[in-house]
């Protein structure tokens, strides 16, 4: 699989011609909506076995064989290069695939019982090992509040994909610090919640539950350690997997109130996998910027890896962008969430080039809209989503889990099952 980057000037003719492939092959790939329009910037993903590489100003034949783990008599071989000192700048290179070592997948979606939510999962469930149903909710009294997921988890089981229950402390669209306080200060409503969650897990034919329990008090951490023992030992016993979401954290000395309850190294003790939520550095409400910048990201597996298995790791990957509203005024207009399709159709709309910021590897563009006020919008395409992959790849990750569908990222899922084979149950 390639990634081709348009450059001013070119069309979609021309770069099909380059790689041998017609149009409608890139245009099918990408779910691209205007074939005659595009901007340079843009990134799209070529359906190839394999890649092609140019050679660049400086470098030899042993450089490019390391950088894609080839060895370098098989790179000369499949090139018919016979003097490995005569390849001149801007030869083409054909890199064949290499081994695809297996991940495990997992998406959140938050259903609301309607039709194009089955269509949606659908789509996607063949590159799924979970799929998350998001959010079930508790009373004060532990009973699980329902979720019109009829159409999501049928649409998850028509691709194999094994359905998730996701359980929160959410109350009144909020994170509530007073739930958890409630359940985590009673075994009995423990019991309570942990029975009425299995009642549920059984009637829906859910697999695995994850536990996604935010904005806790600092102080309910071991209480909130001991609830998970006690959750991992009913599912366990039932026949379920438990996963655990947790905040991005950077140290175990990390302050704040999304942060101190979450324990890495007892949800890695506790938990068959965990999800860091390793997005929203760029949010709604906050300054404009990168919503998962690749070297935050970083940090955060650098010090999750540090305390817990690898193999318990799922990177969160976001499906979307934001575009904001310039200049940006702490506790003004929150910014619009954006797909990546819609970002791209946006530029193509307002005739503006995208950048890409080569720290965060994150693509980004500026418009003015007809009010003439200036916006820029950050979110994700195939290089963002690349430089992820070889992350989990780096670090030997389980996986990764996606927020949110339905939002559209075709070209996603296309280098998710280029880069890996994706583990079902």
């Amino acid at each position: 699989m390639q990634i081709h980057v348009v450059q001013p000037g070119q069309s979609l003719w021309t770069i099909a011609k380059g790689y041998g492939l017609t149009p409608q092959t890139i245009i099918a790939a990408n779910e691209l909506q205007n074939a005659e329009s595009m901007v340079p910037g843009q990134a799209l993903v070529i359906p190839l076995v394999g890649q092609y590489h140019w050679v660049q100003p400086g470098e030899s034949i042993w450089q490019i064989a390391k950088r894609y783990g080839i060895p370098t008599d098989r790179l000369l071989a499949i090139n018919r290069i016979a003097d490995p000192r005569q390849v001149p700048v801007g030869l083409r290179l054909y890199i064949p695939p290499g081994r695809r070592p297996s991940l495990e997948s997992n998406a959140y979606i938050e259903p609301k019982g309607q039709a194009a939510e089955g269509t949606a999962m659908a789509e996607v469930s063949p590159s799924l090992t979970y799929a998350t149903m998001f959010p079930y909710r508790l009373s004060r009294a532990g009973d699980v509040m329902p979720l019109r997921d009829e159409y999501a988890r049928q649409g998850a089981l028509s691709g194999g994909a094994a359905p998730m229950m996701g359980l929160t402390n959410i109350e009144q669209d909020q994170f509530s610090t007073e739930l958890g306080e409630a359940i985590l200060g009673s075994e009995e409503l423990q019991n309570t919640v942990l029975t009425n969650v299995l009642t549920v897990m059984r009637d829906k034919g859910f697999r695995a539950l994850n536990i996604d329990f935010e904005h806790l008090h600092p102080k309910d951490r071991e209480a909130y350690n001991n609830f998970l023992r006690k959750a991992a030992q009913r599912m366990h016993e039932a026949g379920y997997l438990l996963s655990t979401a947790l905040a991005p954290k950077v140290s175990g000395e990390q302050v704040g109130e999304w942060y101190e309850a979450h324990d890495y190294p007892s949800h890695g003790e506790i938990a068959d996998f965990s999800v860091l939520m390793t997005y929203e550095w760029g949010w709604s409400g906050g300054p404009p910027m990168a919503v998962a910048p690749i070297d935050q990201v970083e940090r955060v597996i650098r010090y999750a890896t540090s305390v817990m298995p690898a193999k318990k790791i799922m990177m969160g990957v976001p499906l979307y962008g934001y575009d904001w509203t310039l200049p940006y005024v702490e506790g003004g207009p929150f910014a619009k969430v954006v797909s990546p399709q819609d970002a791209i159709a946006l530029a193509i709309r307002r005739g503006v080039d995208i950048q890409y910021d080569a720290k965060s590897q994150s693509p980004f563009f500026h418009y003015w809209d007809e009010a003439g006020k200036e916006h820029v919008v950050w979110f994700e395409d195939a290089r963002s989503i690349q430089a992820k992959f070889d992350l989990v790849k780096r670090y030997g990750l389980r996986g990764v889990s996606y927020w949110k569908l339905p939002l559209e990222f075709p070209q996603n899922w296309l280098l998710l099952t280029d880069n890996f084979t994706v583990k079902q149950l």
